[in-house]
């Protein structure tokens, strides 16, 4: 498995979440640590009261923090390959890597994405001792991920490409000429050059060992530099300060509000829910709002109400053409305990969407942002690189360390079930169109009900409390009609609050 973290990062505390918890509430005295041993801590009434961290929960905090650090500190050096005969999808983008163009096409689309990690050293959590998500921050990261890319479409021009990204010179993958479709064998074309910095562990190649193709260098538009200026701000919103609007200071602030707290794993459910609050709550963007859908359904004029700022004014102005750009989000399950292969075909069609912006979710234990596939591989990026933190503050901070030079993928039947799905529409007339292409690429699945549906008419019209855009807690996954409710209803009864990502 080529992942940026050694071993496939798996957590070492090797307990299912289901039986961590039964064990806090049999034994309120314990504490279990990552590590798979037991704190004894005793509970001291006032501190708890204040919220704030005794000594106990320092020093587990600093043993967590110091052992995370050098686990996702370092990577071990791989090559992830591509073949030449096959295209490869990029958030509704296709490239056939069999010219240098198209490599480069490729590279530049892939490195343009923002690549939000871990980070260490930052300003303490309140109420914690944290000063690192290394080790449970992962699902945090790859919600940050897929608003990082929502906010990108929103804000930047069509087919944005980071400038910068023409610097780069190490070799990070291999294009390969299949002897067969079905076997990816062959001898390896040179591929392309890729940015890293001073802090990057990865080894660079030497000059002269560099393919000649990453030479050839795709003309700078003017208009991709003239973006520059908002790209810079835009990651500052994703700075690890308090101030920032979608640091982790802010997500695990009002993650509280849904029981959560640093140090916590976070399910992609309760994380959509934490964005579109995020979203709400700051001023920093304007015009765009985050809908999360309600038990796989979303309802359409739930999301008029939320966009059509003419209904908003009293008396409602009919003549205004006035609408809110909109991200919707829609946490799923596909399938029980593992990928239900059934679901895999649609999952591929979404991708090729334009208004796809990508998936959370992963592989158990393990969070990833999917941004698309080639053949029945995943191409995804991966939070799991603790790196310094990064002082957003200061003027022309480097971007370096927030844009990734290796392309990972990984099998679909590796992935985990439960995720959540991310569209962006800028205007009405895109939100309708998106509502089309879903539903064509949703009824591709090979399963008597689709992954979600869209509906006419609002949450409440269906016996739902006001619709999603208000609802604070994370959405039930229930099955569809008709199916076979009884046996499973205890596993997907709790499936955000217990499957590890």
């Amino acid at each position: 498995m080529n992942s940026i973290s050694p071993s496939a990062a798996q957590y070492v505390g090797g307990v299912m979440q289901d039986e961590l918890a039964e064990s806090r509430r049999q034994q309120p005295l314990e504490r279990q640590g990552s590590f798979g041993l037991r704190l004894l801590q005793t509970q001291d009434p006032s501190r708890e009261a204040s919220g704030e961290p005794d000594e106990m929960d320092k020093l587990k905090a600093k043993l967590m923090s110091a052992w995370n650090n050098v686990k996702y500190g370092w990577t071990v050096k791989s090559k992830t390959s591509f073949n030449k005969i096959s295209p490869v999808t990029v958030l509704g983008h296709s490239y056939l890597l069999n010219s240098e163009d198209e490599v480069e096409r490729f590279r530049l689309a892939f490195v343009s994405r923002v690549w939000l990690t871990y980070r260490r050293e930052f300003p303490q959590l309140e109420g914690s001792s944290w000063t690192t998500d290394c080790g449970w921050g992962c699902m945090l990261r790859s919600g940050q991920m897929l608003l990082a890319q929502g906010l990108l479409v929103h804000l930047m021009p069509r087919d944005w490409v980071w400038p910068d990204a023409q610097q780069l010179t190490d070799v990070d993958f291999e294009v390969f000429r299949p002897r067969s479709p079905a076997r990816a064998g062959g001898v390896p074309i040179p591929s392309f050059g890729s940015p890293r910095g001073s802090n990057t562990p990865e080894k660079s190649l030497p000059s002269d060992q560099v393919p000649n193709c990453s030479q050839k260098k795709r003309p700078e538009s003017v208009k991709d530099r003239q973006a520059e200026p908002i790209h810079h701000r835009m990651v500052t919103w994703f700075g690890d300060q308090p101030p920032a609007p979608f640091g982790v200071h802010q997500l695990v602030e009002i993650g509280k509000s849904s029981g959560k707290k640093a140090g916590d794993w976070y399910g992609p459910s309760i994380v959509a829910h934490i964005l579109r609050k995020a979203v709400a709550k700051t001023s920093a963007v304007h015009n765009l709002a985050v809908y999360v859908a309600q038990d796989c359904t979303v309802y359409k004029e739930d999301v008029v109400r939320l966009c059509d700022l003419s209904l908003n004014q009293t008396p409602p102005d009919l003549s205004s053409q006035a609408w809110k750009s909109v991200i919707i989000l829609v946490p799923v399950r596909l399938g029980g305990e593992a990928l239900n292969p059934s679901y895999i075909e649609c999952v591929k069609n979404i991708l090729q969407l334009e208004c796809c912006i990508g998936i959370i979710g992963g592989k158990p234990k393990h969070s990833l942002y999917f941004m698309g596939f080639q053949d029945e591989q995943l191409l995804y990026l991966d939070p799991h690189y603790c790196q310094p933190v990064v002082d957003v503050s200061q003027v022309n901070f480097s971007l370096e360390s927030f844009h990734c030079s290796s392309p990972k993928k990984m099998p679909f039947t590796r992935m985990d079930p439960s995720c959540t799905i991310g569209f962006y529409a800028k205007n009405q007339k895109d939100f309708e169109s998106l509502c089309s292409a879903v539903s064509v690429a949703l009824s591709s699945s090979k399963e008597k009900y689709p992954i979600f549906t869209f509906v006419e008419g609002k949450g409440q019209d269906y016996g739902l409390e006001g619709h999603s855009s208000n609802h604070s807690g994370p959405t039930a996954h229930i099955l569809p009609p008709g199916g076979k409710q009884g046996s499973r209803s205890n596993n997907r009864r709790n499936s955000d609050e217990f499957v590890f990502l």
